[in-house]
């Protein structure tokens, strides 16, 4: 931390629990007119991770901007967890990044430029990992200070992934741990008792880098990375744009420790409460699933790890791959059912 500043006493909500709830952009993406350029491989109408343009057959361009306010105190740290979270956009699509812009707005007056400096150099180490370095950007003077990246990749239009591909019989396949919201949200509040945020930082700077590779060889049908809409969230536009249905067993799915007994204790980002307002008319939960579950279920992620549809068929080499590189974890969470396009079930024990 650079002269005993904390970054997230400048955040009105921190990381990616800052977008719009889905039920405010949701309305927006369907008044944009219709585009008929055949080459547009994937726009904003199926709210993808990222576009896609075809430049020639066995080319094209991804294409993707995310950006957010602080949501950890070390400046460095914000910038290396800001640019992994707009890589991943990249990543969720089969596609690797090849170059970045820097998108800055920062209260140039309150905040000393060394504060600055530290997370243009976190964020330009992080694009450098993955191959995309910062070439330019774009700054503005505001009140709250957010930081992010415009992303361009590449990716073979035969091999790119997309959340609309998901097939009844798909197994669940999840990369990373939940929880990074409520243990962010302690952290502020300065009630992470259990000392989590380390392991969460940890988490949110990591590349999705291998687990893309590995998914899209795998005989994953569709994916999408978990960010600010929570798991649930980014599944229900995966089964809303593949057509489908999908049942979660949440037994399976893999959380941080704190997290659970933060969220049992209030520590919940407002963009988890947004998440579960929408849903509501999403996701259909049996009754012994806990509150403090059904919260973590629609947590607001930042920099999360990937969720794939998957042919069952292909699951063993494909967890075995994901162990062996070293991925956080790889836990079949659930799966696609025929059924009314965008519903999710939550079973409980």
């Amino acid at each position: 931390m650079t002269d005993g500043v904390k970054l997230t006493r400048f955040s009105s909500c921190a990381g990616c629990a800052a977008k719009q709830p889905q039920g405010f952009l949701l309305p927006l993406l369907k008044m944009l007119p219709a585009l008929d350029d055949p080459a547009i491989l994937v726009g904003a109408t199926g709210a993808d991770d990222a576009a896609v343009y075809r430049i020639t057959e066995d080319l094209a361009l991804v294409l993707t901007a995310d950006f957010f306010p602080p949501i950890v105190d070390d400046p460095s740290d914000y910038g290396e967890i800001a640019a992994a979270n707009a890589l991943s956009d990249v990543y969720a699509m089969g596609g690797w990044p090849i170059a970045s812009l820097a998108l800055v707005c920062f209260p140039g007056e309150e905040l000393p430029r060394s504060i600055l400096e530290e997370i243009l150099l976190g964020a330009s180490r992080k694009a450098l990992e993955a191959g995309a370095p910062v070439l330019g950007g774009h700054t503005i003077r505001s009140a709250e200070p957010v930081f992010g990246l415009a992303v361009a990749g590449l990716v073979h239009p035969d091999r790119m992934l997309t959340n609309s591909g998901a097939l009844p019989g798909d197994v669940l396949v999840m990369t990373k741990p939940l929880g990074t919201g409520m243990v962010t949200t302690a952290a502020k509040r300065g009630e992470d008792s259990l000392g989590a945020l380390a392991e969460a930082v940890d988490l949110m700077r990591r590349l999705n880098r291998g687990a893309s590779e590995i998914l899209a060889s795998s005989g994953a049908h569709a994916a999408t990375d978990i960010t600010g809409y929570g798991l649930l969230g980014h599944l229900r536009n995966m089964a809303s744009a593949s057509g489908v249905s999908a049942v979660v067993d949440p037994g399976m799915v893999p959380f941080l420790p704190a997290a659970l007994e933060y969220a049992r204790a209030g520590s919940v980002p407002g963009g988890t409460f947004a998440n579960v307002a929408f849903l509501d008319d999403w996701v259909d939960y049996t009754d012994d699933v806990p509150d403090e579950m059904r919260l973590l279920l629609c947590d607001a992620q930042t920099s999360g790890g990937l969720l794939a549809a998957v042919d069952p068929a292909c699951v063993p080499s494909l967890t075995a791959s994901l162990e062996a590189s070293g991925e956080p974890c790889r836990s079949v969470i659930g799966r696609i059912v025929e059924g009314e396009p965008g519903r999710i079930r939550v079973l409980g024990a």
